[in-house]
């Protein structure tokens, strides 16, 4: 069981990738919700992350209340402020980077004890060790698009109505430019984020269309 802000996420998030671990053929690792979409098809996706020479985890530094605001100084000596950062949980991950978060203990338990609501450690556990130990690795930044522009603390949430062939292009070419493998493209976002139950059918008509399934 899990539970939104509690430390059961993060401890849900390690169990999934422990055991995808298992599986040597897995070179790959993407964490989604029931409420993510693909905006480009499989072959697409693929390419794009097994041709990907870094790891897609969102890793910042938020001067606010709900970004430095969340540090527990009792994290020192082991974490100081400069190093804490925010990210989404929506990561995706290469195996060397799955196999280091799931090895660690230290940071982990120190997250476990000093991580409270309003600390929430999916949105500062695996951020925070990837900056102080493994960020040459990351890409910083997620392939998860979200709309934020409503305000709050939930993105928009999308229904059936909102599915067209025209908004899945616009979250396709939405005007971001981001690196891949030290290049520029406009290729930034692989997945979306909030679609309702009722968004499955409209996004099936389309995938012929859009997706060239």
């Amino acid at each position: 069981r899990v539970e939104w802000g509690s430390f059961l996420l993060a401890d849900a998030e390690r169990r999934l990738l422990a055991n995808a671990l298992l599986d040597f053929s897995n070179e790959r690792f993407i964490l989604l919700s029931e409420s993510c979409i693909p905006v480009y098809n499989f072959p697409t996706v693929y390419k794009y992350l097994i041709g990907s020479t870094y790891s897609f985890v969102e890793s910042y530094d938020d001067p606010t209340r709900y970004g430095r605001g969340r540090y527990n100084r009792k994290m020192l000596p082991h974490i100081k402020l400069y190093q804490w950062r925010k990210g989404s949980q929506w990561f995706e991950m290469q195996r060397s980077v799955a196999t280091y978060i799931v090895s660690d203990t230290k940071y982990y338990n120190l997250f476990k004890k000093y991580c409270k609501p309003a600390c929430y450690p999916d949105e500062h556990y695996i951020p925070t060790y990837l900056n102080m130990f493994h960020g040459s690795l990351n890409a910083n930044r997620t392939i998860t698009w979200v709309d934020w522009s409503m305000g709050g603390p939930h993105p928009a949430k999308y229904e059936g109505v909102n599915v067209t062939k025209g908004f899945i292009q616009s979250i396709r070419n939405n005007g971001t430019l981001c690196s891949y493998n030290d290049e520029l493209t406009s290729v930034c976002y692989l997945f979306a984020r909030k679609f309702a139950p009722s968004a499955l059918e409209p996004l099936l008509n389309l995938s012929s269309t859009v997706m060239n399934f």
